[in-house]
Parts: C-alpha cells; sequence; structure tokens
C-alpha cells in the first residue's frame, strides 16, 4: 500500500470557480490560467474542468504543447512569451499565442527564420508593477517593428495589475495603472486592440473594467486573491490534501516534540503523527497552533515540520486512533487559511505539493 496522502482534485469545484469568473467578467472571454501544473492540480485535470474556458493561459511552452496534444484546439497563450529562439518553431506549430514584453524578444523574432504561420502576440504593457512590460512611451515603436515581421500579428494590448486586491494602494493605486495602460492604448492612434487587463483579484473586485478578455489564475482552484475569505466570493476548494494518523504518543507535561524540542507540554497530552511532511510540500516553517482537522475535529500543529512527519495534538479529538482521516487544507479547512498560519499565501501551498504525494480526481 502507499503512503496514506493524497490531494484530491475537485472538478466540480474548478468548474464551479471558473463559472464565478465568468459571471464577475460580464462580456469579456476568459483566459483560465494553468501555469505551475495548474497551480498543483493537474494540467490534464485542469484541461478537463475548464474545457469551456474560451482559452488557456500559461508560461510553460512544453505544457502549452501538451495541452495541443491532449485535444485544446482554442487559444493558448504563453504568459511570459517564449525564452528561445528556438521555441518559436514549437510556437508556429501548436498555433500557440505569445506575449511579448521586451525589445530583446522582438529581436529574436526579427532574426528568427519564421515559417509563414501567424504568430499571435499580445502586447505587454508595464503599468508600474515593473516586473515585465514595455514602458507606455515605448508601445508605438514596439508595435510597428513587431508588424513589420510578416509571420506576426498584434492581437492584444495586456497588463497586470501589482494591486488589484488593494484598490487605493498608495504607492501605485489602481487607476494609476489604468492611466498608464490608456496612455499605451492612445499612443497607437486608430489601432484598435483587444485589452486584457484583469487578474483574479480585479475580476472580484473591479468589475467595472471593461476588456477583451479577463486572466483567472487563483479563483480557479478555490484561493483567495485579497484578504476576504474565498468562500465570501462563493469559491469553492479545488483541492483536499488529506493523510492519516500512523502513530499517537501519550505524552506529560515538560515532555517536547520533534526536532529541535521547539514544542514543550504544558500538561498531558495525545500527541498524533501524520504522514505528511515537508517532501509532501507542507510549509516547514509552519508554527504551533497551525490548524488541521483530525476525524472531521479541529485541532492544530505542534512541534516542527519534520521531512515526512508532522505532529498534532489530539487531546481533545476523543476518536482519534492510528488510521484516523487528517485534512490539512481542502474541504473544511480553507487553504489560504492554512496558508496565513503559516506566513505564506495558498498560491505557495498549491503549487508545492510534490510529485510523491497522489493525485486523485473527483466529481
Amino acid at each position: 500500500m502507499p503512503r496514506p496522502i493524497t490531494a484530491t482534485i475537485h472538478l466540480s469545484a474548478l468548474t464551479h470557480n471558473y463559472a464565478i469568473a465568468r459571471q464577475h467578467g460580464g462580456a469579456a472571454k476568459i483566459w483560465a490560467v494553468v501555469k505551475a501544473n495548474a497551480y498543483g492540480h493537474g494540467l490534464a485535470f485542469a484541461r478537463q474542468a475548464f474545457d469551456g474556458a474560451d482559452g488557456l493561459a500559461l508560461v510553460e511552452v512544453d505544457y502549452a504543447v501538451k495541452l495541443r496534444e491532449m485535444g485544446w484546439n482554442k487559444p493558448i497563450m504563453l504568459l511570459e512569451g517564449f525564452f528561445h529562439a528556438s521555441d518559436l518553431p514549437l510556437v508556429q506549430q501548436h498555433q500557440i499565442d505569445i506575449a511579448v514584453h521586451c525589445f530583446e524578444q522582438i529581436e529574436l523574432l526579427e532574426k528568427a527564420n519564421l515559417s509563414a504561420d501567424v504568430i499571435k502576440v499580445h502586447l505587454k504593457v508595464n503599468g508600474g508593477m515593473n516586473r515585465l512590460g514595455f514602458q507606455p512611451a515605448d508601445i508605438p515603436a514596439a508595435y510597428q517593428r513587431l508588424c513589420a515581421i510578416q509571420a506576426v500579428r498584434v492581437v492584444e494590448l495586456m497588463m497586470h495589475f501589482a494591486n488589484a486586491d488593494d484598490e487605493f494602494n498608495p504607492r501605485l493605486p489602481v487607476a494609476e495603472q489604468l492611466r498608464r495602460f490608456e496612455v499605451a492604448q492612445a499612443s497607437l492612434g486608430e489601432v484598435k486592440l483587444e485589452i486584457s487587463l484583469s487578474n483574479s483579484a480585479a475580476n472580484l473586485l473591479n468589475t467595472s473594467i471593461r476588456e477583451s478578455w479577463v486572466r483567472a489564475g487563483i479563483m480557479l482552484y478555490g484561493g483567495s486573491p485579497s484578504s476576504a475569505a474565498a468562500a465570501d466570493f462563493g469559491l469553492l476548494p479545488g483541492m483536499t490534501l488529506r493523510s492519516e494518523l500512523i502513530a499517537i504518543q501519550e505524552i506529560q507535561a515538560g515532555d517536547a516534540v520533534g526536532y529541535g524540542s521547539r514544542f514543550v507540554a504544558s500538561k498531558p497530552m495525545r500527541i498524533g503523527v501524520v504522514a505528511c511532511g515537508y517532501a509532501d510540500g507542507y510549509p516547514r516553517h509552519a508554527v504551533d497552533g497551525t490548524p488541521v482537522l483530525v476525524s472531521g475535529v479541529r485541532t492544530c500543529l505542534v512541534g516542527r515540520v519534520s521531512m515526512d512527519m508532522i505532529t498534532v495534538d489530539v487531546t481533545d479529538v476523543a476518536d482519534a486512533r492510528v488510521g484516523s482521516e487528517v485534512v490539512l487544507w481542502g474541504r473544511g479547512l480553507p487553504i489560504d487559511e492554512v496558508a496565513f498560519a503559516a506566513g505564506t499565501i495558498g498560491y505557495e501551498l498549491m503549487c508545492a505539493v510534490a510529485q510523491r504525494v497522489q493525485l486523485i480526481v473527483e466529481d
């Protein structure tokens, strides 16, 4: 028998969350973002759950090709574009759209011996986040150079919000990013391109934005893109990470638990040992008190996370025994709550689920 840790992917929840993105997006089409192996949920499962999406977006060229091999025939976009000239034959062969965010990419396109197949380009504006994208003043030159390449067609102007969950952020409010985008858009004169601005946070919190495409990411998997709980937006967990108790220790006041003896009991306790550790993707930096469900009862982590095990307080879990179910996050225990207690975000926990954890699927 394998170790008793599994990540259950809830297809119906993923599809439900996609429907919420569609509802908030109004008339906009939806890019379902499936990067990082669909945020750890499995590319094939996501392709199935988001079958109704208008397009799929990711950053991995090889995974984009896999989507075509899985039978996805609608648009696919590479959010970071291509990385090397050697990627371009695959991009053309499989009709994959690319974001173009710097002049170095344009130079590679200009020098490439491209076939006649058209590459659709999404021209990225740096609206102040200062990761990827052209400064608004550079957009006309970038557009003109791209238009001069016979096999390239610019189809969209896009931008990424830095603070969509904090509309009035004093360093970079949403309105300022929109202003910079509008400057870039106006610099193209009469040219009319499709527009893509909203990530999950903007989709849920700034529904007044008018655009052609929404890029929905974390919300599709049941994570919240803001300080509000995912359930407040009607989102359902897309993954439940489960394991079992593999041992129970009876300890006395003054006894310590785990590496470094970080946790010391102040009274007699029952300590449950769970088959889950940082090698499975559980955060090693999780602190005492991080929530866990044992036999459906809420309890907490005690002691340092080790490679293959964590220890939890089962003193008040009357039914706890070897073999009892443990939910690390998912149904009954929001992943964002676990992440917050561990000093991180739900995105990281989803993406960190290790390869040795079996992914199983249910409707």
